[in-house]
């Protein structure tokens, strides 16, 4: 499954990749996170290794974040694993307007099983939806400040 999500932010290119490359960040943006660990390379560097753990609703969630490409400010390329589902993204920034920032979120789902390609075929509004909220999220955080951190 496939599929393009975008966003204008009110900020300039440079503004939201300074709070975008930084980790510490993440919980301000990403509902859910609760941590997350560098497993081997340099932080942000193409190779790098993370592993992010999320908390939705009682689920648990682990994901292990691989940076495929990094050329910030115009693009930043990943690989996210959980069980069962392997999600590419490429996310590319333009200036937008003078002061904005357009940024192009390209996501990939890829399902290993049965059930999971199944709740792809019949939910992908679902998907999409979250991927929107993330970008939506990150917007509120850089321009206005506002936290989607629970603690």
């Amino acid at each position: 499954m496939k599929y393009t999500s975008e966003i204008i932010i009110d900020l300039p290119r440079e503004e939201v990749i300074r709070k975008l490359d930084n980790p510490d960040n993440m919980k301000h943006w990403q509902r859910g996170l609760i941590n997350y660990e560098v497993l081997s390379g340099t932080p942000g560097q193409e190779g790098a290794r993370m592993k992010l753990q999320y908390k939705m609703g009682k689920r648990d969630l682990e994901l292990i974040e691989t940076i495929i490409n990094n050329k910030f400010p115009s693009e930043f390329h990943a690989t996210y694993d959980t069980k069962g589902v392997h999600n590419i993204q490429q996310n590319y920034f333009h200036d937008y307007e003078g002061n904005k920032t357009k940024w192009v979120s390209e996501s990939e789902f890829q399902f290993a099983s049965f059930g999971m390609k199944m709740m792809g075929w019949l939910m992908p509004g679902a998907f999409k939806k979250q991927s929107q909220k993330y970008l939506q999220d990150f917007k509120n955080f850089a321009e206005k400040g506002t936290s989607v951190a629970t603690s």
